[in-house]
């Protein structure tokens, strides 16, 4: 992706492309099936699995006859793929095509619901040596369903990587690569003419990584923006508060360059790794994956749609179901599941308000704690603030309470901007502190000290209502917190505490 520039240029705006959702309907989730796995689950344990989560959309990287068998009468749609391997003998076959689908496809339906067929995965940046052949490929795949009488059920494309759209920032004037014209002008006119939608895979993770930081982290992760943060594109006018809408927009705009306006995009692979390197993936950590994943899911099924198609659907998969501990490449590569092996999430998914997928989900453990790179200063201020103003019960980082140790202004910050946090019923824009303090789904509590909102090792919650503020409108501005040298000066607080029992 290029360089995030907030332009403030006028211009003309663009009329709207006329697009319709990819198989019409709400947009939905789905979930990429990879095998890389030392222990691999059963198809049996995986189809459990999706089942207990309410996943009602999968996408395999093959056709495996045994998890086509097993997910026979689930009703879970299932898009199946042709791996790259076998690209070339169906490129150049018809009746290898044939053969593949009659095998793949035709023994398998109407009991299993396959709804599309991904020919191999990123050809032009992975194999460009084969991609003369991805048309008729993907001709010859969907001359076999016609004659079975199955082209309306399934859809015939090939996934690709967005690295082929060129110049993506402002989306208006991106394009796709030109050398690959002779390949994408009938690539878009054989989706067209079939009712098909461009498949493509969207990794803000990557861009935020090569942009050598011009692109915001809250960008990425699809975290609120001020309106003087958010991108703009200076020939719409459009606002563009996250990159997924910004790539996704890209595309639309690449292919109306080359005249196609009516072709829907499905994204095929999109997600966050919960695992990286320490030194060169910082921020491949749960808390990202977490949030990216779970803001995601609400936004796509939502139908807010992009920018520049509003309520248009945008159907994901998110990469990816299990940790692929087999792969090989950067330490994130192993990390990118919403699930072990052994069926235990990665992480517990925030998705209030976005319907039943993922049954695990509990929302309301989430919790406010500082960010890993906030300054010391702003946080001693926000936590002053905290324990004064704002009226937070900090008792229990006095010295000999509970939460005093670790002693130093980052543990106690944190569990003066979560009791804020949940004392405020985590309401938007509580756990900010001047951009010090970030939200969280991993429980913060240690030892002895259970941080509001936590169920604590005995599973009784900690009520953080009982932190309510009290009537009076004493601001509490003497309960200063002071740190000199790792050593925290009570005495203060102490004073302030007792004066707020007296004023309450």
């Amino acid at each position: 992706m290029a360089l995030l520039l907030l332009l403030l240029l006028m211009h003309f705006l663009v009329l709207p492309l006329s697009v319709s959702a990819a198989g019409g309907g709400d947009a939905y989730i789905g979930v990429n099936i990879g095998t890389d796995v030392s222990e691999m689950p059963s198809p049996k344990e995986i189809v459990a699995l999706l089942k207990a989560q309410g996943i009602q959309h999968v996408r395999l990287y093959d056709a495996d006859q045994s998890l086509l068998l097993a997910l026979a009468n689930t009703g879970i749609r299932v898009a199946v793929s042709v791996p790259n391997d076998q690209l070339l003998g169906i490129g150049q076959s018809n009746a290898t095509a044939a053969k593949w689908v009659s095998r793949n496809v035709i023994a398998h339906v109407p009991a299993t619901n396959i709804t599309s067929i991904a020919v191999g995965s990123e050809i032009l940046t992975t194999l460009p040596n084969a991609a003369p052949l991805i048309v008729s490929a993907l001709t010859f795949i969907h001359s076999a369903l016609v004659a079975a009488n199955l082209d309306q059920q399934i859809k015939v494309s090939t996934p690709h990587s967005s690295s082929i759209i060129l110049d993506s920032f402002p989306p208006s004037q991106a394009f796709f690569n030109r050398t690959w014209n002779p390949v994408m002008v009938p690539l878009l006119k054989f989706l067209q003419s079939t009712g098909s939608y461009l498949m493509i895979n969207v990794y803000p993770y990557y861009d935020y990584q090569q942009s050598n930081g011009v692109i915001p982290l809250d960008y990425a992760l699809f975290r609120p923006l001020p309106p003087n943060k958010e991108a703009v594109d200076p020939n719409t006018l459009l606002h563009y508060t996250n990159v997924f809408d910004a790539v996704v927009d890209a595309a639309y705009f690449a292919m109306s360059d080359l005249n196609f306006t009516n072709i829907p995009i499905v994204v095929t692979e999109s997600g966050w790794p919960s695992k990286g390197d320490s030194s060169s993936e910082p921020d491949a950590t749960v808390d990202n994956a977490n949030t990216y994943n779970s803001n995601l899911i609400r936004h796509v099924l939502n139908n807010t749609g992009t920018p520049k198609h509003p309520g248009i659907a945008v159907s994901t998969y998110i990469y990816e179901l299990y940790n692929e501990d087999l792969r090989t490449g950067p330490t994130s590569e192993k990390y990118w599941g919403l699930f072990y092996a052994n069926g235990e999430p990665v992480y517990t998914l925030h998705l209030t308000g976005a319907g039943t997928i993922f049954a695990n989900d509990t929302t309301n453990q989430t919790f406010c704690v500082t960010k890993s790179n906030a300054d010391a200063k702003m946080l001693q201020a926000a936590l002053d603030w905290a324990c004064g103003p704002g009226k937070v019960d900090c008792s229990p980082l006095l010295q000999g309470q509970p939460c005093y140790e670790p002693d130093n202004v980052v543990s106690h910050a944190t569990y003066a901007f979560n009791a804020y946090y949940q004392k405020m019923a985590k309401s938007p824009g509580t756990c900010d502190f001047k951009g010090v303090a970030t939200i969280t789904t991993t429980d913060p509590s240690h030892g002895s000290c259970i941080f509001p909102g936590s169920f604590g090792k005995k599973g009784s919650k900690i009520n953080g209502t009982l932190l309510a503020p009290s009537n009076s409108t004493s601001s509490g501005c003497l309960s200063q917190y002071y740190y000199n040298g790792g050593s925290f000066t009570s005495s203060v607080i102490l004073v302030a505490l007792l004066l707020n029992v007296f004023v309450m």
